[in-house]
Order: structure tokens, then C-alpha cells, then sequence
């Protein structure tokens, strides 16, 4: 497992890792070690090998999950609260119903090794609520672990309809919005949804329902190419693994691997088309962020949005093929085809006669990176904060780049000061000047006037906004990749208050972040000013670090330590 984690991140690529199926500490093992180390060392190991492989100061990305019926997810859940260690994973456990309920009644839970055996090999039985109640302090506290309500991911998934042909359902991507069988790929493409309001942040802003739809099928049919040039590249990479000169000891786990992913890619040709900009959206049309009725326009939005595209993907299986191992039977009874079904009864008699292109379509991802291009906020995420301040880590040893923040693991950090460019366009609509030295109190009055105020990250109400994230998922075939960032001061029992209507509203899983619990990528900008000093601008920029000099004065001492 190791050596193809590091195969595909020198090429860039994500890894999630499910540590289910790894034998629980202490148990016996044929060996000279008599017994089990358990989970925890390999972590380690997995976490270690991410930080090992990096891109010019990029590493890869890595997800390590494990089920909370695992005898070893204790551990599991405490490994990361040892400062550095395991730096180079995000870690999620993956609890089902039973454990919710045990946790919700105070009842005892059962763990067993293997997970899913009729007859494991080791039981044992844990208080569920103080398990529970670890997971949820820890989460406050640094942000880890996520959840992963896995009943309610298998029992919606698609893909899972076809478990027994190889598409059963492991583990998530880094990010967690694409669960996943083995050796599959997650393949995203986001479409901005600030981009279909007409006259935004005016009376008459509305959205073209029309056109989106008609993108939407255009945007899944784009999807199912890139399957193929994927394929394509796939091929190039084991053509060049097997011209290469090393002994096919050497280079043949290497191929096995690119033609497990290559099988996978063109077996289901996965595809994930999704959203961003929705906060931006909603400003622009008038609502708020985390009240009902933006909730309410949202499932709409992405009722329309899984409609179109399981429509296009049914015309592409009328035009290209459907994924070879299609059977409607198996599908029949999958609550999220029962929802399409209801929607739109034509569309699915065209699926049971066509069959569909691609053997799941849809994700919501975090779009980072992409938000930044589109200048929105990111996937179904409100604006963070209408003036921000944000962190690009960056290659220290690279003497273009300035140096502002060091993290815990020593990672390097520029920092920079930015406007929303979508609050700048509601500006502008109404006549307020743009400029780079409004005091804090200045910019907190423009501020409380806009569709932002009361809709920031920090400012909506967190239940509203994970009823919103459930309501939204119905309509999502994988899952949605979103962290509820919270206030420095906020308690133990709101996180549990979220985690548990997370699992109420069908939520496919769940992560926060309190402000200040870990060294993140965006802050806030500080308001409090030292006493007696003048004000100075809001958005001063960040202090230049004094670059450290190749060579300081030191004293040598020599002993002998033993």
C-alpha cells in the first residue's frame, strides 16, 4: 500500500487510505513479534511517506480513515492530538447508525475485529458516549477528526449498487467529497453559479434556470471526454513505465497499479461535476446565507443541476455506450435513483432503456483554487469574511517568495490582504468607493449594509447551515466536502449539537474548524488595536520577516553523553 501511494503521488496524485483492515494492537500475528502493533504506526508511516514525496515545495494530499468498529479507533482518534505527528494526513472516521444511536442513548457500542466478519476474531465493547464525546473535544480542539457517516454514504451511493463487481465503497479522497472503491479516481470540474444570476445585487437579480441546465449537460458530456484523455494519459504512463530500463521486479508493481486504475477509470467512467460560488450566489439575489429560504433556493439549484446532468449522461448512453456493467435492476431500489425517479419519470424510463454513461455523476469539492480564479466563494461555503486575510504556502529556499508565517510542521506561508471581489461588485452597484484605507469601523458599517452582513463564515447560523448541507446532499450522488468554521469560544456542546444534526439531516459527513485550533489557511483580520496608539488603515500589509542569516556567531560545546 505504501509503495503505490508514493507511485501515485510522484505523479501529483491524491490518496485515501482505509486503515479498517489492519489487525487491532495486541492482537497475535505469525511472527517473531507474537502481537500486533495496531493502527497508529501506520499512520505514521503513510503520513510520513506524503511529506517524503514533494513537488517543488507541494506535497501530496492524503486521507487516512478507519470504521469506529475497529477495536484500534481510539487511538486512531487521538493520534493526531500529539503534536507533529502525523502531519502529512487528514484523518476521518467512519461511523455508522448503530454507534450514533448508542452515542445519542447511552448505550454500549461494539467493536470487533475484522469489522465486517459474522464471526470476528476479537470484541470488545465501548461506552459509546465518552467515545463519542472524545471524538467531538477532539474536533474542537484541533479540528480533527472528521466524520464520515458511512450507512448513510453506502446506503446512497450508486456505485455501490455494483459493490460485488469491484465498486464497493472504501474510503473518500483527500477532501472527502468523493467516496471511493478502490484504485478509482476522483475527477472534478466545478460550474459557478454566481455566473447565472442576471442584474445581480439588484431588485431585479434573478437566476436563468434555463441556461444552467443547458451547461450542466454540456459540463457532464466534457466530463465524460476527460474519462478518455485520462485513459489516454494512463496509457502513456505504463508505456513508459515498461520501456523503462529497470528488471520487471522493480517496475512491475508499478504497472500493476496503473492498470488496476486504468480498468477502474473505463469500468465506471466516475465523473464529478459540481458547484461553487454558492454564497455568492444567494448574496446576489437577495438571500441570506443560512436562513430557509436560501436553503430552500439552494436544493432547487441543485435539483436542476442533478437532473440535467443525469440526463446528459442517459444521452450519452444512448449515443456512446453506457459503463459496461449498467443494470437498472440494480439500482431500482437506491434511494438517491428514487428521488431522480420521482423528479423526472421520463428521464429515468430513458435510463432503464438507454442505460447512463457514467456510473455516478455529481460532487460539491472545495474549490480552493478554483474560487480563487472565478474571484467567488468556494463551493457551497459562505464568503469567509467580506475582507480577509489569506496564506500561500510557498518553497522558502525559492528567493522570489517572502516568508510571513512558519507553521507548527515548519511549512512556509505568504501572506496577503484582499477584499471579496464579489462584495467589491456590490460596491460598486451601490456607489461606494473602493478604496485601501477604510479603518476597521469604516469597512464594519459598508459591511452591515451588503446581502453579506450576518453571512459570514463565522456569522451563520451552523445548524441552519448543516440543514442546508442535507438538504443539499439529497441531490448529490457522492458527497459534499464542507468545514463549518467556527469562533474561537465556542463550546464542546455546539459541535456536538453539529455533528449530531449533521447525521440527522443526511449529512455524508462532517468537519469544523474553531478559530485558532490549528495554524490555518485564512485568518481574520485582528481588530483589537494597543491601547493609547492612533488607528491605523484596516488593511496595512503584513510585516516583512527578517530573512535569517547564512551564518551566526555559536559557541561549541563537546560531551560525552552516555
Amino acid at each position: 500500500i505504501d509503495e503505490e501511494q508514493v507511485q501515485l503521488m510522484k505523479r501529483r496524485g491524491g490518496v485515501g487510505h482505509d486503515l479498517s483492515h489492519i489487525r487491532p494492537k495486541g492482537t497475535p500475528v505469525k511472527n517473531s513479534a507474537l502481537t500486533s502493533t495496531g493502527l497508529v504506526p501506520f499512520m505514521e508511516r503513510y503520513s510520513n511517506s506524503t511529506r517524503e514525496v514533494a513537488q517543488d515545495g507541494r506535497r501530496g494530499a492524503l486521507m487516512l480513515s478507519v470504521s469506529i468498529k475497529h477495536p484500534d479507533s481510539e487511538a486512531f482518534v487521538d493520534a493526531k492530538m500529539t503534536e507533529g505527528k502525523v502531519t502529512g494526513a487528514n484523518v476521518s472516521v467512519r461511523i455508522d447508525d448503530e454507534f450514533m444511536r448508542c452515542a445519542t442513548e447511552g448505550k454500549p457500542y461494539r467493536q470487533q475485529y475484522p469489522v465486517d466478519s459474522a464471526e470476528p476474531d476479537t470484541v470488545k465493547d465501548v461506552d459509546a458516549r465518552a467515545f463519542w464525546n472524545k471524538i467531538i473535544h477532539n474536533a474542537w480542539k484541533s479540528a480533527e477528526p472528521g466524520v464520515l457517516f458511512w450507512d448513510t454514504i453506502t446506503r446512497e451511493s450508486v456505485a455501490d449498487c455494483y459493490a460485488d463487481l469491484g465498486f464497493r465503497t472504501i474510503s473518500t479522497n483527500p477532501c472527502g467529497e468523493i467516496p471511493l472503491c478502490p484504485y478509482d479516481s476522483c475527477r472534478l470540474l466545478a460550474i459557478n453559479l454566481f455566473s447565472y444570476v442576471r442584474n445581480p445585487f439588484t431588485p431585479e437579480a434573478d437566476f436563468d434556470f434555463d441556461l444552467f441546465a443547458l451547461h450542466v449537460a454540456k459540463a457532464q458530456r466534457i466530463m465524460d471526454d476527460i474519462i478518455d484523455l485520462e485513459a489516454e494519459k494512463i496509457d502513456k504512463i505504463i508505456d513508459k513505465i515498461a520501456s523503462d530500463p529497470e528488471t520487471q521486479e522493480v517496475k512491475g508493481p508499478e504497472l500493476h497499479l496503473w492498470h488496476k486504475i486504468r480498468t477502474k477509470t473505463l469500468q465506471g467512467r466516475r465523473t464529478g461535476v459540481g458547484t461553487t460560488a454558492e454564497g455568492d450566489m444567494l448574496a446576489a439575489l437577495g438571500y441570506r446565507y443560512g436562513t430557509p429560504e436560501a436553503t430552500r433556493f439552494s436544493e432547487k439549484v441543485h435539483r436542476a443541476l442533478a437532473l440535467a446532468a443525469y440526463g446528459s449522461s442517459v444521452d450519452m448512453a444512448a449515443e456512446r455506450g453506457a459503463f459496461e456493467i449498467f443494470d437498472a435492476d440494480r439500482e431500482k431500489d437506491n434511494p438517491y435513483i428514487g428521488r431522480l425517479r420521482e423528479a423526472d419519470p421520463a428521464m429515468y424510463e430513458r435510463m432503464v432503456r438507454h442505460g447512463r454513461r457514467n456510473i455516478a455523476c455529481l460532487t460539491i469539492a472545495p474549490t480552493g483554487t478554483t474560487s480563487l480564479m472565478t474571484r467567488t466563494t468556494s463551493g457551497i461555503e459562505p464568503v469567509f469574511m467580506p475582507v480577509y486575510k489569506r496564506r500561500r504556502k510557498v518553497n522558502p529556499s525559492d528567493p522570489e517568495v517572502r516568508v510571513d508565517f512558519v507553521d507548527d510542521t515548519g511549512d512556509a506561508f505568504e501572506e496577503y490582504v484582499v477584499y471579496h471581489p464579489k462584495f467589491i461588485d456590490w460596491m460598486k452597484v451601490n456607489g461606494i468607493p473602493v478604496k485601501d484605507d477604510y479603518t476597521q469601523e469604516e469597512l464594519d458599517a459598508i459591511v452591515a449594509r451588503s446581502p453579506y452582513a450576518g453571512a459570514t463564515a463565522n456569522d451563520v447560523d451552523w445548524l441552519e447551515k448543516v440543514r442546508m448541507q442535507g438538504r443539499i446532499q439529497k441531490w448529490v450522488d457522492h458527497s459534499i466536502s464542507v468545514t463549518i468554521n467556527l469562533p474561537n469560544d465556542v463550546s464542546e456542546e455546539m459541535v456536538n449539537n453539529l455533528y449530531v444534526e449533521a447525521w440527522k439531516s443526511g449529512c455524508k459527513g462532517c468537519t469544523v474548524y474553531r478559530d485558532g485550533s490549528r495554524a490555518g489557511v485564512l485568518v481574520s483580520l485582528e481588530k483589537k488595536k494597543p491601547a493609547g496608539k492612533p488607528e491605523a488603515p484596516a488593511l496595512s500589509g503584513p510585516k516583512q520577516i527578517i530573512k535569517r542569516p547564512i551564518e551566526l556567531d555559536a559557541d561549541v560545546v563537546r560531551f560525552q553523553n552516555n
